[in-house]
């Protein structure tokens, strides 16, 4: 029997996913501020950011993992998509969505899903960050023996439109 790869996009609160792990658009110093990182850190607990600072800093780009707190996933995911000046690029997203992945393969998780990376405090336009972790992720889905499902949980509705629109659906099977 082949199993289906699974690729989702939705609207909602990324800190009541029901994936194995979620990613926190991190900076690389890993101080969790506001936005995704507020969330989680408000319903989580400060444990995971003081579990997260103990891990850092780690270079743009990367991303470790921590619990969850109080939040209903095993894991949090930091992806590093941005440095302590706050911006970001599409080498950076990349790198963050591929690295975050890869913890996920390395812990053999089935389930993560993603906010959008870089579009907050960063400022990167949504629809050029839903190409680009769009993109990693059916490219790192298509190798992965873990790995059956990548989420995308996007909290307001221009970003949910633009990565459902890269995706071309809800949810594709890969």
């Amino acid at each position: 029997m082949i199993l289906s790869k699974i690729i989702t996009v939705r609207r909602g609160d990324i800190t009541e996913s029901s994936a194995e792990a979620i990613v926190n658009a991190a900076n690389n110093h890993l101080w969790m501020g506001s936005g995704v990182a507020g969330a989680i850190k408000l319903k989580g607990g400060l444990e995971i950011e003081t579990e997260a600072i103990s891990k850092g800093p780690i270079d743009i780009g990367e991303a470790v993992t921590t619990m969850a707190g109080h939040l209903p996933q095993k894991y949090i995911i930091h992806a590093a998509a941005m440095g302590q000046d706050l911006r970001t690029d599409q080498t950076k997203i990349h790198n963050a969505t591929h690295n975050a992945l890869r913890r996920a393969e390395e812990l053999n998780l089935e389930s993560i899903d993603f906010p959008a990376l870089g579009t907050g405090v960063g400022g990167f336009p949504p629809d050029q960050t839903a190409k680009i972790m769009i993109d990693e992720a059916i490219k790192f889905l298509k190798n992965s023996h873990a790995l059956m499902q990548v989420g995308f949980v996007l909290f307001d509705s221009d970003t949910f439109e633009c990565f459902k629109r890269e995706l071309g659906a809800e949810m594709v099977e890969i």
